[in-house]
């Protein structure tokens, strides 16, 4: 049900940062090109991974995203968790959460510290399924930004 993404599955998985980008409700903000994420996920030294899960006919039908991150409170790494989607049509289907336990599968299995998230705050589907995992909203902490403009000026 769950593998790890292949060259030929980019397509598919730029279908689905749109698909997610569209319910999250920003399509508009999508700019990255089957080019970015090949280079990104199968280029000399990847430093982004994806998982993909697939339905009992074997076709895809959501995907993770994810990079590692490093806490320098426990010394060691962590993954970081960019996007999960499953499509509509197949969500309550275990998907999501296999695609979850996998991450937590590979975090455990090379000693990582943490895995972690963000999440819309009107969410709510996803607030309540993450929630009925054991995940923690990060309530102290505010996350920040620089892009675009903002981080050409700050590059300056």
């Amino acid at each position: 049900m769950i593998r790890p993404a292949l060259p030929e599955d980019v397509p598919t998985i730029l279908r689905f940062i749109r698909e997610l980008a569209d319910y999250e409700r920003a399509l508009d903000q999508v700019e990255a090109s089957e080019e970015d994420l090949r280079r990104a996920l199968f280029g000399p030294s990847p430093a982004v991974f994806a998982h993909l899960a697939e339905d009992e006919r074997g076709e895809p039908v959501g995907f993770a995203l994810w990079f590692l991150n490093f806490s320098t409170w426990t010394g060691r790494h962590g993954i970081y968790l960019e996007d999960l989607y499953v499509t509509p049509e197949a969500r309550g289907g275990g998907h999501g959460k296999a695609l979850l336990s996998e991450l937590a599968r590979i975090a455990t299995e090379r000693g990582y510290a943490r895995y972690e998230w963000s999440c819309l705050d009107w969410n709510g589907p996803s607030i309540r399924f993450y929630k009925s995992l054991g995940a923690e909203a990060m309530s102290e902490w505010t996350g920040y930004r620089l892009s675009g403009r903002a981080l050409r000026a700050v590059a300056e």
